[in-house]
This record gives C-alpha cells, sequence and structure tokens, in this order.
C-alpha cells in the first residue's frame, strides 16, 4: 500500500475520530470578524489545523487552474528515483516550507519573535525574527530555514532562506534545493480562517517562480496534544513503490 494510502487516510480519520484537539471546528453561523491587537493590527494567535489537506499529496493541488509545477529536468529525474519509504516525513522528521503535517499547530506572538508550534511528527518549532534584521550571509542550512516577517497592512509575510535540502514538499516527492527561497503571506479574513500563500524560488529545482495557495482553520477551546511520532513508529515497512499520489 502507498503513502498516501496508509498515512494520509489514517491522518484525515484521525480528525475525525479524535475526541479533543483534532475533531473540534470552529463555531457554525455567519463568519465573525478578525480580532485586533490593542494596536489595530490582525491577531494571529491561536491553534489552527490545514484545512487544505490535499496539499499534503501534491502541491500542486494549491495552484491556480491551468498551472503545473515547473519542474527542471532535474528535479524531474529525482522524482523518478524517490520511494515511499524514503520520504523523511515518513520518519517523523520536520516537514519544511511549505508543507504541512495534517496535525494542529499554534501561532504565537512574543515580540520580537512569532513561533510557530506544530503538534504533529516530532513537536517541532518555527522561529519567525520580526525585530527587522537581515538574512545572515551564509545561514547554517536546516529544516525551517532562517525566517524574518514583517506586517504590511494586515498581512504578515514571512521570508525564508537557509534550508537544507532533505525534505520534501508533499507525498509525490517534489524536491528542493539549499537555493530554495519562500515568501509566506498569511491574512486572517475573518475568525475561524487564515489563508496562507507561499511563492517558492529555486532555480535549482524549479524553472521559475511559483505560489500555492491554502486555509487553515481555527480550533477554538482546544490545546497541542502529545503526539510522539517516533513511538512505535512502524509506517515505513509497509511503505512501498514509488511516491505519488494514488
Amino acid at each position: 500500500m502507498r503513502r498516501f494510502s496508509i498515512l494520509f487516510i489514517l491522518a484525515v480519520s484521525a480528525f475525525a475520530q479524535a475526541p479533543p484537539t483534532a475533531a473540534k471546528q470552529a463555531p457554525s453561523g455567519p463568519p465573525k470578524p478578525a480580532p485586533r491587537l490593542a494596536n489595530g493590527r490582525i491577531d494571529f494567535t491561536g491553534l489552527w489545523r490545514p484545512a487544505d489537506i490535499f496539499l499534503i499529496e501534491d502541491i500542486s493541488l494549491g495552484l491556480k487552474p491551468g498551472e503545473t509545477v515547473p519542474v527542471n529536468a532535474w528535479a524531474q529525474e529525482v522524482m523518478k528515483k524517490h520511494l515511499s519509504k524514503d520520504d523523511p516525513e515518513a520518519s517523523c522528521l520536520p516537514t519544511g516550507v511549505p508543507r504541512h503535517a495534517p496535525y494542529p499547530w499554534k501561532f504565537v506572538e512574543s515580540p520580537p519573535y512569532i513561533y510557530m508550534l506544530f503538534e504533529g511528527n516530532i513537536h517541532s518549532f518555527r522561529q519567525v525574527f520580526m525585530d527587522g534584521r537581515a538574512h545572515p550571509a551564509d545561514p547554517n542550512p536546516t529544516w525551517y530555514g532562517h525566517s524574518t516577517g514583517r506586517w504590511d497592512n494586515d498581512t504578515l509575510i514571512i521570508d525564508t532562506v537557509g534550508f537544507n535540502d532533505r525534505f520534501w514538499f508533499d507525498f509525490v516527492g517534489h524536491p528542493h534545493t539549499e537555493q530554495l527561497h519562500t515568501v509566506e503571506r498569511y491574512t486572517r479574513p475573518e475568525l475561524a480562517i487564515i489563508n496562507e500563500e507561499v511563492t517558492i524560488t529555486d532555480p535549482g529545482a524549479y524553472t521559475r517562480p511559483f505560489t500555492i495557495n491554502s486555509k487553515h482553520r481555527l480550533l477554538p477551546g482546544d490545546e497541542l496534544l502529545e503526539y510522539i511520532c517516533q513511538e512505535n513508529q512502524r509506517d515505513t515497512q509497509h511503505l512501498v513503490g514509488p511516491a505519488g499520489r494514488p
């Protein structure tokens, strides 16, 4: 059985069955306005989960209709060699950017930083510097890179470089290189929704920049749960065949 069939379906099932964090939804009814801080700026604080879980399968599903992921010849060859069992996410490693695990995550503002705390995989986190600093000239490559942020009215913009080349973008196995540069734009048009737009630039793997879009839904009144991905981890021994959609 392929990676998607085992983990993706189990993750979706977990959302439906788990009584605490995963199953709760934002209140129904007419949309309520997004909260604002004392300075008038949109408040992104809260517990969220990816609404567009299909992006875990294939990031091309986040493109505009008619667009395709502009993989270059090198990336095409790499994808042909990728096997489902080799997906780093299957071994509980961090997902990188723009990939999201199908589990809740928390948005925390603590000036001059913003943190993203992830329930999935290894309880990892991202740190975004909001103090106007520049990226290091030669950053040490990491799973989540070096992130700086700024505000453009009600839009949070996060610029990240310094990634390692170890994570995949999705189950299909879209690769990247250490030249990867992402620009994320987050907006909160209403109480229960965050819109995320990510522009991906990586001349080592893609012929041009491209942009994917997704949403996250609020999980009101809940907290992150303890989830130890490595505990009793037996998925990879059942993953056979090439990376890809079912």
